[in-house]
């Protein structure tokens, strides 16, 4: 399958839709921004609380005829471009392919090089979340507002926290977990020159992303490095880019006035921290980067919370010294183990958190409502940071391909480490009310993770979709999860050219997600519970329809209180939200009769821990049998804290191949 990388299949209707676009745009912009001004969000107003009273209305008397006389003015021209725009849309291409064309910068032919099929396999980590990059009137109604400087700044965040350092800490003693507040006080990091391997019996520094500016951690992984580590001994031998710190138990997990003294040494010999890629003067259009000193999940803060970046595990046995390559030390990303720092369910099997950073080595993000083409564009161009391949301007426009006019594109966007092979969209037919004014639809993605030694293509499965918003439709969402399994099972065989006796591919994981705009604890949104789909496909999160697992939260946030101290930073937020009162002042939770739509600062006992609507799935079914997939962490994530009305989830998922080559 050929993958599009323009949106027309030459450069004449390239330069047509551009002109007709241009004869459109200044209505466009006009009409968005005098809406706007009538829209204010909160943080505006209490900006505004200090002004005079009539110092706002008299803007707005002053601008507004401005705004109609410019407006009445661009319409002719709007309309010529109008006429020019739609039939040029039958030709356009369901989505835009970017492959990031700097080379210096470019791993994904070096990621295919690291899944050792002999091995114990390998994990990937995926991402979603819901952005609201709408044109700015229509944003404002969700409370969110400045969707250009949002873009770049969400790109900012994400690439930063996936491309942060990455610090496992193994303790000898399981009996004794603790970490003394003296090994947080001093950064661990190589020494100029010094290339030999090493393990760091030593603390780390409270880090956050603005310290550490890595674009490709990725690209680093050399054949050497890898080599070292598969002879380690290291309980996981899939997770290539990790930094070690030994505890050892002796000392109950405290360091020496010595070594303290000596990692305070190496850090400041390890000079200050790298710049910011980019200036901040759009950064400050956004409210919440107004941050105080030592906001840890702001980009800016040069301190993080213990809770936010570390992971504690207890290691099985004793490393050598000779295992862990200084190399790695700066390439790799800060996890936290709940199971230490917080384990109330001791009977899950894996890791679950709420994190104020995206997941560090995230492999594949899958976005929703980026609707805004400029905002793409930015969004883009920040994600190419990170992410080599990425798929957005997903959707269609006019009458094509669907059965009503469509002003705006589906709001997907694919981003991905890994070759992206084959590509498919499909747009649901039966949109009603606003959302049938844009193309949401379903985007299909098959990538390739890498090779066996016989040349077998090792290859995933990457589904992203934005369902029905409108609450009560939930015929509308049934038939779409319908359609949405039909167009899986297509894609799959449409785009598989193994057979069961001569695989040429083998299949390690296919994986669902996107915001469903539906929860699993609503009394009125109990037939999407019950859907098959939760039959082919599992949610880490559900215990059975109508019911979640207790340390489940909800992804969808109070848009009131966006901007309140308490929350308006990652790290506010994540504290928050760790709380049951904090949830039930910031989360909307789950309809019900007997109960308000108001959420700001009610205590009465609620269903759930809020409503739950952007989902990560996944399926054993159609994966190579001798392997076996699990779930090996999953994050609700306040990054975006102030940014979006959602929170997004993270997964990671292990791909098992055992100790024989398949």
């Amino acid at each position: 399958m050929v993958l599009y990388t323009s949106p027309f299949p030459n450069s004449f209707l390239s330069v047509l839709h551009s002109f007709s676009w241009g004869l459109i745009f200044p209505c466009y912009w006009l009409a968005d921004r005098l809406v706007g001004s009538f829209v204010p969000t909160t943080y505006e107003k209490r900006q505004r609380a200090d002004d005079p009273c009539y110092f706002h209305a008299l803007c707005i008397i002053i601008t507004t005829p401005i705004y109609l006389a410019l407006l009445v003015a661009s319409l002719p021209f709007a309309l010529i471009g109008f006429l020019l725009w739609c039939p040029l849309q039958s030709a356009r291409r369901p989505y835009i392919y970017s492959r990031l064309k700097d080379k210096n910068h470019a791993n994904g032919a070096t990621l295919l090089t690291e899944w050792k099929a002999a091995g114990s396999g390998k994990s990937f980590c995926f991402g979603s979340a819901n952005v609201c990059l709408l044109p700015d009137s229509l944003a404002r109604f969700n409370n969110v507002f400045n969707t250009q400087a949002r873009a770049k700044e969400i790109g900012r965040r994400i690439r930063n926290g996936a491309s942060r350092p990455q610090i496992k800490i193994y303790i000898d003693s399981p009996t004794n977990t603790s970490i003394s507040a003296a090994s947080f006080s001093s950064l661990v990091s190589p020494q100029a020159g010094d290339n030999t391997n090493r393990t760091v019996n030593a603390g780390i520094k409270r880090t956050t992303s603005m310290e550490y500016k890595g674009d490709n951690c990725g690209s680093n992984n050399s054949e050497e490095n890898r080599e070292d580590k598969g002879g380690s001994g290291e309980p996981n031998e899939g997770e290539e880019n990790t930094c070690i710190v030994r505890i050892n138990g002796e000392d109950n997990g405290h360091m020496s006035d010595t070594e303290t003294e000596t990692v305070n040494g190496q850090a400041r010999a390890s000079g200050p921290a790298e710049p910011s890629l980019e200036g901040d003067a759009d950064i400050s259009k956004t409210p919440n980067h107004k941050q105080k000193e030592g906001d840890s999940g702001s980009l800016d803060s040069y301190s993080a919370s213990r809770e936010s970046l570390v992971k504690v595990r207890v290691g099985d046995g004793t490393v050598d010294q000779s295992t862990v390559n200084s190399k790695l030390l700066y390439k790799a990303s800060i996890m936290k183990k709940t199971s230490v720092r917080k384990k109330k369910h001791t009977d899950e099997t894996f890791d679950h958190e709420i994190s104020a950073f995206f997941p560090a080595n995230l492999d594949f993000l899958c976005l929703q409502e980026v609707f805004d083409k400029r905002a793409a564009e930015k969004l883009k161009e920040q994600l190419h940071h990170y992410f080599e391949y990425i798929v957005y301007d997903v959707g269609v426009y006019s009458c094509h391909g669907c059965c009503s006019f469509k002003f705006v594109n589906s709001g997907l966007l694919f981003a991905s480490r890994y070759p992206v092979m084959d590509a498919a969209y499909h747009c649901y037919p039966n949109g009603r009310g606003m959302d049938s004014l844009a193309s949401k639809g379903a985007l299909f993605l098959k990538v390739q993770v890498g090779s066996t030694p016989q040349d077998q293509r090792i290859v995933g499965y990457i589904s992203c979709t934005h369902l029905q918003a409108i609450a009560g439709d939930t015929t509308v969402r049934c038939e779409q999860l319908d359609m949405l399994q039909d167009w899986l099972s297509e894609f799959r065989k449409s785009t598989s050219s193994s057979s069961t006796a001569n695989p040429e591919e083998l299949v390690a994981f296919d994986v669902l997600c996107g915001d469903l705009n539906f929860d699993n604890c609503s009394s009125e949104d109990k037939l999407e519970q019950q859907h098959s789909l939760f039959t082919h496909y599992k949610d880490p999160c559900r215990v059975g329809p109508g019911e979640d697992k207790p340390w489940a939260i909800g992804t969808l946030l109070d848009p009131e209180g966006l901007y309140d101290e308490e929350v308006c930073t990652p790290d506010n937020l994540q504290k928050v939200l760790e709380s049951e009162e904090g949830r039930k002042g910031y989360l909307v939770y789950p309809t019900s009769k007997n109960h308000s739509s108001s959420q700001k600062g009610r205590k009465a006992s609620l269903k759930g821990n809020g409503r739950r609507i952007d989902y990560m799935l996944y399926t054993e079914e159609g994966l190579y049998l001798e392997w076996k997939v699990e779930v090996e962490e999953f994050s609700f994530i306040t990054q975006l804290a102030g940014l979006t009305d959602h929170l997004p989830v993270a997964m990671r998922l292990v791909v098992s191949t055992g100790e024989d080559d398949p």
